[in-house]
């Protein structure tokens, strides 16, 4: 596996970690549909949570979540699409990203940004 594949599924599972210890129930991991790929879906609250997570291991100048553009946030609502109505799912969805990125301690900091798609015209 090539180092970022390898880094991308540390950031997911640290972030799996975080969601739980926050109390949501993790429903999936990596949910393909077609050519989208949802890494977690959760619920808390009587919602269900699409979460991208986006990692970088470089102080990079780009934040990881501005890699989530207009064409994967579409791929994203498609697939959440998908499993809410062949799981039979009547729930508020919300989409949210989870970055993960190392501070200047060089330790990996995790950034939870709550309905981040709110912004963007799709």
């Amino acid at each position: 596996m090539a180092d970022h594949n390898e880094f991308g599924k540390i950031a997911e599972d640290l972030a799996v970690d975080f969601l739980v210890k926050a109390e949501y129930k993790i429903l999936a991991r990596n949910f393909r549909y077609l050519k989208a790929e949802i890494d977690i879906i959760a619920e808390k609250q009587n919602q269900i949570i699409i979460i991208e997570v986006k990692a970088t291991n470089t102080d990079a100048f780009l934040e990881p979540q501005d890699a989530v553009n207009k064409k994967k946030i579409k791929l994203l609502i498609s697939a959440a699409n998908y499993f809410v109505e062949e799981n039979n799912i009547n729930k508020e969805v919300r989409f949210d990203i989870i970055s993960v990125l190392p501070n200047h301690q060089k330790t990996l900091e995790i950034n939870h940004i709550i309905d981040a798609f709110q912004s963007f015209e799709i």
